[in-house]
């Protein structure tokens, strides 16, 4: 009789506002205490997990046993919450102590600092969406995966329960000929989710980026080499209206609204964990540098007032 390998252990570092990644991933692995989560701030996060077989939460194979917050006052909050043993004072304290760590935190301008430390001691590192949103630190991530680092970033979006299509709705779509995607929030911040939503049913291949910008949102024009153009609504307070996809073809048209949070972020943690466990990545790396590539190019479209963006350009820069 062969004894099961021990869990991995995680580290789950950072948490600023808007984001209560914390709270709900490190509950999806490792369970959580309803009179404690009672208190999240974030009712969206009560209510997907409330809506789960309690018994069966977790992730078997991986534990989150460290936490840090920005806010020192949120860490033994979300420790309470979500069983972790551990919460230390700085995110350096972790290594020596965990098998990998995740940057739960989702401003793509400020990684490449928070993910520094753990690169150079050689850990695994999951960073939450969007893994950088500027060249330079594009750069950097390009650099340290080169050199050997594993790294791996998504979308929740990727996941998203209701975006795995049956043989039954291709066929009735036929050949795709338009896609719109839509997120609230910005297009540096939550971008990534109406992109990621629809990007594996292109596949790579993006050609163009072009950003219209009026105060409050951006309709952010892609075209594929698939021929399929592709519209990303990003308007800040529709909040409402998140993970609202449109995919129209040839033999009819399928309008989807991805609302299954907790089997997303459970689909993307298991994906992360079955990294750590096999050493597979569960896609190229090369995909989440075309996002990030496709982020950084609708942001050089808008501040260029509308220019129509090379994705080529932003690559050649990226990987020479």
């Amino acid at each position: 009789m062969t004894n099961s390998p021990p869990p991995l252990r995680l580290a789950m570092l950072g948490m600023i506002e808007g984001n209560g990644h914390p709270y709900s991933w490190s509950a999806i692995i490792n369970g959580y205490d309803p009179v404690a989560m009672a208190q999240c701030p974030y009712p969206t996060i009560l209510d997907y997990l409330g809506k789960q077989d309690f018994a069966g939460i977790g992730i078997p194979g991986a534990r989150v046993t460290h936490v840090w917050t920005d806010d020192p006052a949120d860490a033994p909050k979300v420790a309470a919450a979500s069983l972790i043993e551990h919460v230390v004072s700085r995110p350096e304290d972790v290594i020596g102590q965990v098998d990998a760590v995740v940057i739960s935190t989702d401003d793509g301008d400020d990684h490449v600092g928070r993910v520094a430390p753990f690169v150079e001691a050689g850990l695994p590192v999951f960073v939450d969406k969007p893994m950088a949103t500027n060249l330079a630190d594009l750069r950097q991530f390009v650099q340290w995966q080169r050199a050997g680092a594993v790294l791996l970033s998504s979308s929740g979006m990727r996941y998203a329960p209701e975006l795995q299509l049956s043989a039954e709705q291709r066929q009735q779509l036929g050949e795709l000929r338009w896609i719109t995607s839509f997120t609230c929030k910005s297009w540096e911040r939550y971008g990534i989710h109406a992109l990621e939503a629809i990007y594996p049913l292109l596949g790579p291949g993006f050609e163009t980026v072009q950003t219209q910008h009026r105060q409050g949102s951006d309709i952010v024009h892609l075209t594929h080499r698939s021929g399929v153009p592709v519209t990303l609504g990003v308007v800040q307070d529709a909040v409402g209206s998140f993970g609202a996809v449109h995919l129209y073809g040839t033999g009819g048209q399928l309008p989807f609204l991805c609302r299954d949070y907790y089997n997303a972020f459970r689909a993307q943690l298991v994906a992360f964990i079955q990294m750590l466990q096999t050493g597979k990545p569960p896609f190229p790396f090369s995909q989440t540098v075309e996002l990030m590539a496709i982020l950084v190019a609708g942001r050089r479209s808008r501040e260029r007032d509308g220019q129509t963006i090379s994705l080529a350009s932003i690559l050649q820069e990226t990987l020479s």
